[in-house]
């Protein structure tokens, strides 16, 4: 099957760069969840670049899981922050809790991909949205 873990070793240099991007998330992660302490989007785009570029040499180790988990953590925070957008226009006070709550949704999703990647653990399947 085309998500079946294959029981192969990676080199280590993907651990060290899935390790940069869950840094690079994590500054974004914590600036979006804590009132005036905004990380530039930058640092997220280059995350996201990283994730997608060393994605395809993680193919079949358990670091692929973790790829998918940080790009599907990016771009489901993105459409939620698009869709919830218009409450800022609208009202201030749901704006803000609508994109804190999101916020607190991806630094969780960060957090929770780092303790299983320093575990040496996938990300499990049902995980992987």
């Amino acid at each position: 099957m085309a998500n079946d873990i294959v029981n192969v070793e990676p080199d280590d240099s993907l651990k060290t760069w899935g390790w940069v991007s869950y840094i690079l998330h994590l500054i974004v992660a914590i600036g979006a969840a804590l009132p005036g302490a905004q990380a530039s989007v930058v640092l997220l785009l280059v995350a996201l670049v990283i994730d997608f570029i060393k994605r395809d040499d993680a193919a079949g180790t358990w670091q692929a899981t973790h790829f998918s988990w940080r790009i599907r953590s990016v771009l489901w925070a993105g459409l939620l922050y698009i869709i919830t957008s218009w409450l800022w226009l609208l009202f201030l006070v749901p704006g803000w809790i609508a994109w804190s709550l999101i916020s607190l949704w991806f630094l969780y999703r960060i957090v929770k991909g780092m303790i299983r990647m320093k575990d040496n653990r996938p990300m499990e399947p049902k995980d992987v949205i």
